[in-house]
């Protein structure tokens, strides 16, 4: 892609070093990374301590290629760590720090990892890796070397101190991240993206959000996530922008104090936590009432009211947000239609790990919103419908461009299976209306095929299913007879007061469950299509086993 398209002239390369450069030369000394409440390093101080470790790591002989993993929670050093791997042309292996220990394991024995960088949470896991081979661990917390867990022999440390310290930066084209994720499928595949793939991403956001040194971010997803590492942290670094972290996990009482602290203008979501938020404050709200229940039932009122709720919402977060996307899973279409009237600034985005991730998203530009569709196409990216309907117009979506991944890490199979030529298949279906707009189904190896031959997502059942209030989430599948079933894991805190469960017995309890959710289904069966009908329902006491970004492990429920 031609580097003049981008308004980012003083890029020579499209390398996270050249940005990052870019970015300390402009605004070194504004604010950079903090925790929330506490002292913010600034940018210089940023470089300060990233050449600090980019020394570090060449001295003991980490180099070009060179796979460094990353594993922590979210702190102002997850960045030092990120851009200093990437500095010097290594490879960074963030690996999200809710897989279990095993996983970990795993993915450092398949990257031929050299060298962990590790916060003290997760020590232990590196601590328990007995047939690690590694060369050194760092302490993500003082970025120093840890040396009873560093395999550095007497003749390594030799050589080492004659290796020259000089930096060779790494050209756009060279491997940066390598990103290992479970998805849905339950093999985790590493994702291996360039720098070129990564910096364009980031840079391809100027036609959607217009970002400016003064705005503050807070983050609450992880930053091994691909969402949160390209819009969540490169993004903000090329405007001047600031960002904060919580030190605690985002529980509503944790996010509500940081929102009041921080007043962020811009954040990063996934649907889950606004979906609580809606169905937890607003809709509870107005169901309190019986007189306002029956009027949020009409579309005037409703309106009205969603535009009351919308106000304090935006007091809720602070009273400067601009900008909320939401990403990672489907947002729910009833809260969508909320934040709509609302006139809560959100946008949805669509994209995927192997996309670095952005392949479509709305605007706060001024450009039209569409509810339900997750905006047009960004910056230097094309979508395609492959072997589109001829009367829906869905099919598979297709992508190219220059964010599309190198492929996937020692698997050129799996690589081939979702390449044609330049096109990456995304395994998710949809179509492109007259404007350009994308509208997501779902995913393709979810539809189930109904008796008539109708396609059938489950994602769009669900998002019905899960705005009942008692309902937590649900997962709709085909049992083995052909038949749809969901999956209900219900608030057991709304059923107690429902019932009054400390009052009966708990077969009682058992015998108003079964009959509430018998009631439920014929309920949603009522606003559903005939072929798309439920015939069971399945309480499902245990929370469901999800992603980082919260969607249900589909393949751990096959029937």
């Amino acid at each position: 892609m031609p580097t003049n398209n981008y308004p980012y002239e003083n890029l020579d390369n499209y390398t996270l070093p050249d940005l990052f450069d870019r970015s300390i030369n402009l605004y070194g000394e504004l604010d950079a990374l903090g925790f929330v409440g506490k002292e913010t390093m600034s940018y210089n101080e940023l470089d300060a301590k990233t050449q600090e470790l980019v020394q570090l790591l060449i001295s003991h002989g980490v180099s070009k290629g060179d796979k460094v993993v990353l594993l922590s929670e979210n702190m102002p050093n997850w960045g030092v760590a990120y851009f200093a791997i990437s500095y010097f042309a290594a490879v960074v292996v963030p690996i999200l720090p809710d897989f279990h220990p095993s996983d970990v394991h795993h993915i450092i024995k398949h990257s031929g990892a050299k060298a962990v960088i590790v916060s003290d949470k997760y020590l232990p896991t590196i601590e328990d890796d007995i047939d690690s081979k590694l060369d050194l661990v760092v302490s993500l917390e003082s970025l120093k070397l840890i040396d009873e867990l560093s395999n550095l022999s007497y003749l390594t440390q030799i050589r080492q101190k004659m290796i020259s310290s000089k930096i060779t930066k790494p050209n756009e084209n060279d491997l940066c991240a390598i990103i290992y994720t479970s998805g849905t499928t339950g093999n985790s595949k590493g994702v291996m993206l360039s720098h070129k793939n990564l910096v364009t991403n980031a840079l391809s956001t100027f036609s959607k959000v217009d970002i400016v040194p003064n705005d503050v971010w807070l983050s609450i997803l992880p930053l091994a996530h691909t969402l949160e590492s390209t819009v969540g942290l490169i993004v903000p670094l090329l405007h001047g922008s600031s960002i904060y972290y919580i030190e605690k996990a985002p529980t509503p009482s944790v996010l509500l104090k940081a929102f009041d602290k921080v007043k962020p203008t811009m954040m990063v979501s996934v649907p889950l936590i606004i979906e609580k938020i809606y169905k937890n404050k607003v809709l509870a709200k107005f169901n309190s009432s019986a007189i306002i229940r029956n009027l949020y039932k009409t579309t005037f009122f409703r309106k009205k009211l969603n535009k009351l709720a919308g106000q304090k919402l935006f007091k809720t977060f602070g009273g400067r947000i601009r900008f909320f996307g939401i990403g990672g899973a489907g947002l729910s279409p009833i809260v969508e239609q909320f934040l709509y009237e609302a006139d809560f600034p959100y946008i949805i985005g669509y994209g995927l790990t192997e996309t670095s991730p952005l392949i479509a998203g709305g605007s706060i530009l001024g450009d039209p919103k569409k509810v339900r569709s997750t905006g047009t196409a960004f910056y230097g990216v094309d979508i395609k419908i492959k072997d589109a309907d001829p009367e829906s117009g869905k099919g598979e979506i297709m992508t190219r461009g220059p964010s599309v991944m190198l492929g996937y890490y020692k698997d050129e199979q799996q690589t081939k299976e979702v390449m044609e030529d330049d096109w990456f298949l995304t395994g998710d279906l949809g179509y492109i209306d007259e404007d350009g707009y994308l509208f997501i189904s779902g995913r393709s190896k979810n539809v189930i095929i109904g008796s008539g031959g109708e396609n059938i997502y489950p994602e769009q059942i669900e998002a019905i299913i899960n705005n009942e209030k008692t309902v937590l989430d649900s997962l709709v599948m085909e049992d083995d007879n052909g038949k749809i079933i969901a999956r209900i894991h219900l608030d057991l805190e709304v059923i107690d007061t429902m019932f009054q469960a400390d009052k009966i017995p708990d077969k009682e309890v058992a015998q108003h469950i079964s009959q509430h959710l018998e009631n439920m289904r014929i309920d949603i069966n009522s606003q559903i299509s005939s072929f798309s009908r439920i015939r069971k329902y399945i309480h499902q006491i245990e929370p469901f086993t999800k992603t980082p970004t919260k969607k249900i492990k589909r393949y751990l429920y096959s029937e």
